[in-house]
């Protein structure tokens, strides 16, 4: 039998077991402990923790996510790391309400119900599982082509509810292993396999301040997720829902944005074109997102105290945090996913 050892997380005095070949990031996901992760890959250094007592190996990593000389003073990665006696570990970025509402991850079976174009280069996955997946508004599963051995990770674009079916919006690359496939490749009744759920970045309940969504590209999946669940909640607050495109012809479900979010009394949705120069019909914001956001923030000047949620590639959301910081939304109230590049299988 495969040896098990004991991990005890500090401040926080959650206790698990961790199994051998298995990192402790997993046997969080196993047991329903949300741990702050990211990529899984030892990429993103979102699951960096201090290793204060016990014995462990590192997996291969980015020293962009763990710098030598951070792995010299016993930081560790969570996703890398195998343990080889009970340990100690001193958690350096953790939620307690994210803690508090841990989903054990599980493996599902699925196949495919419907697949749609919503641009030139996003498409609209359906799939439906062999069991109800319970998860956070924002969160994500993986989701494997076992006929080609290709997993990646997508955002769920429905809210949580008690059925089989799951949406994905997901944008689509020329020299993408999996994306490509989602014009000729993938149809109707295929068979995937999905597993999850993962993600930190998901809705806080109970709030009352203004509520602030930041996305670019497939960033909207999780978004409208969030949107939704929020909606569906009864709960009233401010909602602004920024969106950053370069053409019009990036734009998309404006019509279905509008008709989840009626239940919220004080929404608003505002798209920004960063090339806007081809349509000059276009009577919205123009520039990058963030400074569109950043600036309408400063002139509304919203009372209460901000959540953000910020999903899409790294260069918006690097430049989205400051500029949140900026608006007068604390540290602890910025959830972002960062969609980064899968690496492409040889």
């Amino acid at each position: 039998m495969a040896a098990s050892y004991n991990v005890r997380f500090e401040p926080v005095g959650v206790e698990m077991d961790v199994q051998e070949g298995e990192t402790v990031l997993e046997a969080g996901f196993r047991q329903g402990i949300a741990l702050m992760h990211g990529c899984k890959e030892g990429q993103c250094s979102a699951c960096k923790s201090l290793l204060v007592e016990g014995d462990i190996e590192l997996l291969k990593h980015s020293t962009f996510a763990l710098p030598e000389y951070e792995r010299d003073n016993n930081h560790i990665l969570l996703c890398r790391t195998h343990a080889y006696s009970d340990l100690v570990i001193e958690l350096l970025n953790y939620d307690e309400d994210m803690l508090s509402r841990s989903i054990a991850v599980k493996p599902f079976g699925a196949r495919v119900v419907g697949l749609q174009a919503l641009t030139h280069d996003i498409r609209l996955l359906s799939i439906e599982l062999d069991a109800p997946l319970r998860f956070w508004a924002g969160q994500y599963v993986d989701i494997t082509l076992p006929e080609h051995g290709i997993t990646r990770s997508f955002s769920m674009a429905n809210a949580p509810k008690a059925d089989n079916r799951a949406d994905f919006i997901i944008k689509r690359y020329e020299d993408g292993a999996f994306s490509a496939r989602l014009d000729g490749d993938i149809h109707e009744g295929d068979i995937l396999k999905a597993k999850g759920p993962y993600g930190t970045c998901f809705r806080r309940e109970g709030r009352s301040g203004p509520m602030v969504l930041l996305g670019g590209g497939s960033g909207m999946s999780p978004l409208l997720s969030i949107l939704a669940d929020q909606a569906a909640s009864g709960e009233q607050r401010p909602v602004r829902l920024f969106y950053g495109a370069r053409q019009q012809r990036d734009l998309f479900w404006q019509d279905e944005i509008a008709r989840i979010a009626k239940p919220i009394e004080d929404f608003r949705f505002i798209p920004a074109l960063s090339d806007a120069d081809a349509d000059t019909a276009w009577q919205g914001e123009r520039g990058l997102i963030h400074d569109v956001m950043a600036r309408l923030l400063r002139e509304e000047a919203l009372d209460g105290d901000i959540d953000a949620y910020a999903c899409g590639p790294p260069p918006m959301i690097d430049a989205a945090l400051p500029a949140l910081r900026m608006a007068g939304c604390e540290p602890e109230h910025i959830h972002f996913d960062k969609f980064t590049p899968a690496a492409r299988e040889s």
